[in-house]
């Protein structure tokens, strides 16, 4: 039963649609025909996580263990001093010496200093970019780390023998002081090819650090690939049957960047003419418009509830119309388990980082329990951001990490409700007539005119009409002259009082 459950030696079917249009570029994974991954961005605003820059320090908050980078942006950019280590070549590269802190455990930055930093998460709202000290340069089959000395392996490559192999080729092929990590798209590849792109991402910090050396003050020292190249680069593995364009423009790069990538698979992409609504046609709109419901429906009509916080993400897993069999608890477990790969699958599709909480259907037997993590570790084993199952509580509730590298869906497709506030929901029409009332009898009661115009929602002025004669007399109101008005605002807390004279 456990095999069911945990669908082991199943390889999903994957295939990449891009869809170009003039407002923004979108990439989308497909894996059995579901979506599990996308990547959207604006054709006037790209993503500049990745890119290096040459940065001055512009004031640092030791109070929260931070500093501010000025990059040459609108707002300086946030840096955590967690994230600044004291390191000789990176001192070497700016030409100056970090003074140790009056502890002797920390480096100290100092205004004015100069340094290197990437942009690990984009600007956002309020919010500035952020940025770390500990630079990475990625590749297609691995990832340059300059400023460190890690050498490692991606946990995807499970065969030790390989692992070992790669791990031998990195330790050999590297510089000295400089750190490199096979990706999933290194296992079995020849040692040549490996040792070509390490030189080829080498040469490119070697370029960081010339150009660094050019004059002083904020400089992007370089800049990362746009949306198509850097998914194609992180996606286009054997294993993706095909890459399908419905730009030609676009199709030309993609061809040209997959057999930069690996010769002679310009043969998987396939160019869609005559179809400016590529997503629309094949489903994938669908499935994207579905990842933003905080309700989402499993094939056995039971369903999970994704709810968003400041703190983190809670998922309410519901039996819903999922009656199962004469047993509960094996209704309740596989119900558990198949929300288990949709949740899994949610995580990767609607980018969600941090801290995740889920509260499984309750199951009783111990060995039920640890099948349901079992499965969960096993869907987001496709995952290629690092997440962390933390186990089930006696309450059913599993804690999941998962790594924070990009902004959610959500936070793209969809903006803060001016109606509501953010909160999600609106005031009734009855709250909206009450803080009405409150105005109107305060502006009355204190002598304003007898005349008043008011204006607000529809369902709120049938509130005020019905219950006006009342509360003129009531209150010793009468002879006052109401004119209502509705309101052409959507939303329904919006009103106003006007006291016209007489």
């Amino acid at each position: 039963m456990n095999g069911v459950y945990e669908r082991n030696g199943i390889r999903p079917k994957r295939q990449i649609f891009i869809d170009a249009n003039p407002y923004r570029t979108r990439v989308v994974l497909l894996e059995n025909g579901d979506a599990v991954e996308v990547y959207s961005e604006n054709r006037n605003k790209s993503s500049l996580v990745g890119s290096i820059y040459r940065g001055r320090v512009a004031s640092v908050l030791l109070g929260m263990s931070a500093a501010f980078v000025d990059i040459g942006m609108d707002k300086n950019a946030f840096l955590s001093l967690r994230d600044f280590e004291k390191n000789s070549e990176r001192e070497r590269l700016i030409g100056v010496e970090n003074e140790l802190a009056s502890d002797g455990a920390s480096p100290a930055l100092r205004i004015g200093q100069e340094l290197i930093v990437q942009i690990v998460k984009d600007p956002h709202g309020s919010k500035a970019a952020r940025v770390s000290t500990q630079i990475s340069i990625s590749g297609h089959l691995v990832v340059l780390f300059p400023t460190s000395n890690i050498v490692g392996v991606s946990r995807n490559i499970t065969d030790d023998d390989e692992r070992a192999r790669l791990h031998g080729i990195l330790e050999d092929a590297r510089g000295k002081n400089i750190g490199v990590i096979a990706r999933t798209a290194a296992g079995g590849r020849d040692e040549a090819v490996l040792r070509d792109e390490i030189a080829i991402l080498i040469e490119k910090w070697n370029g960081v650090k010339k150009a660094s050396r050019e004059g002083t003050g904020a400089k992007c020292l370089l800049g990362e690939y746009g949306i198509v190249e850097r998914t194609l680069r992180d996606l286009l593995r054997p294993d993706v049957t095909r890459v399908v364009v419905n730009d030609r423009e676009c199709y030309e790069a993609v061809c040209a960047l997959a057999n930069e990538i690996e010769p002679g698979s310009d043969d998987r992409i396939v160019f869609q003419p005559n179809e400016p609504n590529l997503f629309e046609t094949l489903g994938i709109e669908k499935q994207l418009d579905e990842a933003l419901r905080r309700r989402v429906y499993l094939k056995s009509g039971a369903y999970i509830v994704i709810d968003h916080t400041e703190a983190l993400v809670s998922i309410d897993v519901n039996s819903g119309k999922n009656i199962g069999g004469a047993d509960l608890q094996q209704t309740a477990l596989a119900t558990n388990c198949e929300a288990a790969w949709e949740i899994a699958r949610q995580l990767r599709l609607r980018n969600i980082g941090g801290m995740v909480i889920i509260d499984f259907i309750d199951l009783i037997s111990a060995e039920d329990k640890q099948t349901v993590v079992r499965t969960l570790k096993n869907a987001l084993s496709n995952d290629r951001i690092a997440c962390i199952v933390h186990g089930m509580t006696t309450l059913g509730l599993v804690e999941v990490t998962r790594k924070k590298l990009r902004d959610n869906l959500a936070s793209y497709m969809l903006e803060e409700c001016q109606c509501c506030g953010g909160r999600g929901r609106t005031a009734t029409a009855q709250t909206v007539a009450l803080k009405l009332r409150a105005r109107l009898l305060d502006g009355l009661l204190h002598g304003n005119s007898r005349r008043v115009q008011i204006t607000a929602a529809p369902s709120v002025l049938r509130l005020i009409s019905q219950y006006a004669e009342a509360e003129a007399a009531r209150c010793g109101l009468d002879g006052v002259e109401l004119s209502l008005v509705e309101s052409r605002s959507d939303n329904i807390e919006e009103f106003s009082v006007r006291y016209l004279g007489g």
